[in-house]
């Protein structure tokens, strides 16, 4: 991996990765690509010990750094946006909000998370199942950690205390050295009992362990009582805890590794941490001492009596990894199990076949549909996935074109040899009729959000009824969007997809959940409107799709203009800008009192100009921004026309609508009577999920979209969640403070911008900008800095490097700028001018994400 950029094709991915020469543990000099190295070497044991648990990342997106310099660390739980969709994932419900979690179940993925600085990875001791329901702890774990005056032998020797309990009630723990100070002691689980249980247990054997050797164990985590001791941290088993899994790195000084050992090693006086390059010699070597607890099993009885265990609670789990018994004996096939008898149906009740994979390195899995001769003809479409075959059945069968969408219902999880059955199932049993395989073959994963949507592209046998390859969409439209509801019966649409992944998507169900929080009640009459309301716009927050889940949306396009409330009287209408500027006298053709409805009204919108693609082009509108002679507008209005994209109604003649849902306030924009031919347009609701509209603005090159819910109301001159903005590019609202002068040709203008974010009461430095501009802009540019000029600083922090040769100026001016991320010490990463924003004052821009 020699150089800084490289593309890489890993399991049929293609990735690039940069910056390879970067050094992320400045003491040892180990490079990014050395870490990447490593866990291309470590992934065949570390996937195993990581596969279908939702992974936690602590990213050191700039190293290490030294004792004296840390480097700064990202705790990381959600994907980012820009997550490419083959990222394996799972949404997990929190009490406030649905996070969207990586599973680090191939290489490609984690050399992904690897590339973004995860260092370390760190996952819980339970699974998720293909529907993202969190299942059983197939795993205990206990972390032994050395107080201060004792070490790596203090921690063996309790490790092998807490071994002869765990034998004795049938367990058989692997060792961990930490790559920290301790060790992780972990035990295999068969999976009957949930992590209360098993974190009862856990606690029980710490509190033997204490009571039998109060001297050497600890089981309080109070500081205070650990000075020579071992604390036996049973905490992790919860189901909200997370420990580093085995053969990740850690972020310390010294590339070290949570490192799998053998109860050998751990008797011998020279113990010690390893690190990295010696983990990579033993992988190559053959050796995995985890992979019997990576493998599942194990059983914890009741009542064991373990050498002083105080007569622990019994404990329990699941491996839910899909080995090859599964069958007969993975809980995800107790429904399957539970709706057959298997003496009178032919149907298979194991799950003995071995994944076969031809592709030559690319990650593909099998499919099968079956046609299903039942009371009712349909088609069975099932996938496999961790060792199960994930199902739908069909009642329209499989749909044909993109133009119609075919109803599919989740059914039970069926046992992997199902793949191959064909037969006559018996009058009175369970789905009794004939099944014939329609077509069977591999299918590549494109995306799998578990329980929610899943696009493959499936390869069909020859002759069989795809007729080759077909991609799919399957997209989950039922309300109940639980997950820890089973997903049985649970209502999906299937969508054929060309090869691209164009194509009309799924019309919107009801992806979301419908509840409605009681201070949005439909029914719920406004207040008398007042006798001169106050209307600020209201602004939206940043999000994700994860964001959306639990409540009903409406979605239209984001337009990329400027904001603007309309203010119609029986004789006018005005422009009002978002910082209360009166805007109208700049685009004339938008305030002809014929465009509009005949009473009074207030309303919400977008000022755009399109440019010659067809695309709204800030840039563009930009040439009008500033314009308020007439007849300089009158000369730009002939080149840059302008409309105006309306989106909300605020009141309706004199009555105030703010307090009623945006369902009720769209219904009353759309009953009022829009004159045609004019440059007025209310902005579209687009009737569709919301992972398809994001496609398909990406593909049109807007710059994204805006969720708003449905029965929120319109909050003026609030920044709301009710409103989110799903953008493609990364944008945001600067403040300028400074300027640098050019250099060669620029050496009489303005070099760069040195720009700011209000941050309570000071203004926090950000960065410099310097490119985007026209030549045109920078004469004028340098104009504006000289008429605010000032003699110190109004920033807070400026690098020595930034501030060398700065001219100051006072914060005004607001303009705004595209980005690649936010560096780790809170600066933006390779900014771009986007123009300025004369409708928005200084005190207006927040820190929209980062």
């Amino acid at each position: 991996m020699a150089g800084s950029r490289e593309r890489v094709r890993i399991q049929g991915r293609e990735l690039v990765v940069t910056n390879l020469d970067k050094v992320m543990y400045p003491e040892t000099g180990t490079t990014k690509a050395d870490v990447l190295s490593y866990y291309t070497a470590v992934a065949p044991v570390l996937i195993p010990a990581a596969v279908n648990r939702p992974a936690t990342r602590k990213r050191w997106v700039n190293g290490v750094g030294t004792a004296e310099a840390p480097g700064e660390m990202f705790f990381q739980k959600n994907l980012e946006d820009s997550t490419p969709g083959w990222i394996p994932r799972a949404s997990i419900r929190h009490k406030e909000r649905t996070n969207q979690y990586p599973l680090v179940n191939d290489a490609a993925t984690l050399i992904w998370l690897a590339q973004m600085g995860s260092l370390e990875i760190h996952v819980p001791q339970w699974r998720v199942d293909p529907h993202g329901n969190p299942m059983n702890p197939d795993r205990l774990v206990l972390d032994l950690d050395p107080g201060e005056g004792a070490g790596l032998a203090e921690c063996a020797e309790v490790a092998r205390l807490a071994r002869a309990i765990l034998k004795d009630v049938g367990l058989d723990p692997v060792p961990v050295t930490s790559g920290s100070k301790g060790i992780h002691l972990y035990a295999g689980l068969d999976g009957t009992q949930g992590s209360e249980q098993i974190s009862e247990f856990a606690h029980e054997l710490a509190r033997a362990l204490e009571a039998d050797h109060p001297d050497l164990a600890v089981s309080d985590m109070k500081k205070t009582l650990r000075t020579g001791k071992v604390l036996v941290d049973w905490s992790q088993n919860n189901a909200a805890k997370t420990t580093i899994v085995p053969y990740s790195l850690r972020g310390r000084l010294r590339p070290t590794v949570a490192a799998p050992r053998t109860w050998r090693e751990l008797a011998s006086p020279a113990l010690r941490q390893l690190d990295y390059r010696e983990v990579m010699r033993r992988v190559k070597d053959g050796k995995d001492p985890f992979a019997s607890v990576s493998a599942g099993g194990g059983h914890v009885q009741d009542n064991p009596d373990g050498g002083g265990s105080g007569g622990g609670h019994g404990a329990g789990g699941r491996s839910g990894g899909g080995t090859a018994d599964a069958g007969s004996t993975d809980p995800r096939l107790e429904k399957y199990r539970s709706m057959r008898d298997p003496e009178g149906t032919p149907e298979p009740f194991s799950a003995d076949r071995l994944r076969a994979d031809p592709g030559a390195g690319t990650i593909r899995e099998r499919f099968v549909i079956q046609e299903h001769h039942a009371s009712r003809l349909h088609f069975d479409f099932r996938l496999e996935r961790d060792g199960v075959l994930v199902s739908w059945a069909l009642p329209k069968g499989v749909p044909v074109s993109g133009a119609q969408n075919h109803l599919a219902v989740q059914t039970e999880d069926h046992p992997m040899d199902y793949l191959d059955f064909e037969g006559t199932i018996p009058k009175g049993q369970y789905g009794a009729g004939t099944v014939s395989i329609w077509d069977q073959g591999y299918y590549e994963c494109d995306k799998w959000i578990a329980g929610k949507e899943v696009i493959a592209t499936l390869t069909g046998s020859e002759g069989g009824g795809l007729g080759g390859t077909k991609r799919f969409a399957l997209i989950r439209t039922s309300r109940d969007s639980d997950a820890s509801q089973q997903p049985e019966q649970a209502q999906w649409l299937i969508h054929l997809m060309d090869r691209r992944g164009h194509g009309a998507p799924p019309a919107s169900g009801a992806a979301a959940g419908s509840s409605t929080p009681k201070e949005a009640k439909e029914d719920e009459p406004p207040p008398a409107a007042a006798s001169s309301p106050v209307f600020r716009p209201m602004l939206a927050g940043a999000g994700t799709p994860a964001d959306l889940r639990g409540m009903d949306w409406q979605f239209e396009l984001k337009w990329d203009g400027v904001r603007a409330l309309i203010i119609g009287d029986a004789d006018r209408i005005r422009l009002i800008s978002r910082n209360g500027n009166d805007m109208s006298a700049s685009y004339p053709e938008l305030t002809d009192r014929a465009c509009w409805p005949e009473q009074s009204f207030t309303a919400d919108g977008e000022i755009v100009a399109v440019g010659p693609s067809g695309r709204p082009d800030f840039g563009l509108l930009q040439t009008r921004m500033k314009l308020t002679k007439a007849p300089d507008v009158a000369r730009a209005r002939a080149a840059t026309p302008v409309r105006l994209m309306v989106f909300d109604l605020l009141s309706d003649a004199g009555e105030d609508l703010r307090r009623l849902p945006l369902r009720k306030r769209r219904v009353r924009l759309e009953q009022l009577d829009w004159p045609s031919g004019c440059p007025v347009h209310l902005s579209e609701v687009l009737d569709d999920e919301v992972e398809h509209i994001l496609e398909s603005a990406r593909e049109l090159g807007l710059e994204g979209i805006m969720a708003k819910r449905l029965d929120g109301r319109y909050v003026s001159g609030e920044r709301t969640r009710s409103w989110l903005k799903l953008k493609f590019e990364r944008t945001q609202e600067v403040v300028v403070g400074g300027w640098r002068p050019g250099k060669g040709l620029r050496h009489s203008s303005v070099g760069s911008l040195l720009v700011g974010i209000p941050d309570g009461g000071t203004l926090r430095y950000v960065g410099r900008v310097g490119s985007g501009f026209s030549d045109r802009e920078l004469t004028e540019l340098r104009l504006q800095m000289d008429t605010l000029a000032r003699k110190t600083s109004p920033f807070t922090d400026v690098p020595a490097a930034d501030a060398s040769d700065a001219h100051w100026v006072t914060p005004e001016l607001v303009g705004e700028v595209t980005f690649g991320e936010w560096t780790g010490g809170g600066k933006l990463r390779h900014p771009v001018w986007r123009g300025w924003r004369l409708d928005k004052n200084a005190d207006d821009v927040v820190a929209e994400s980062g």
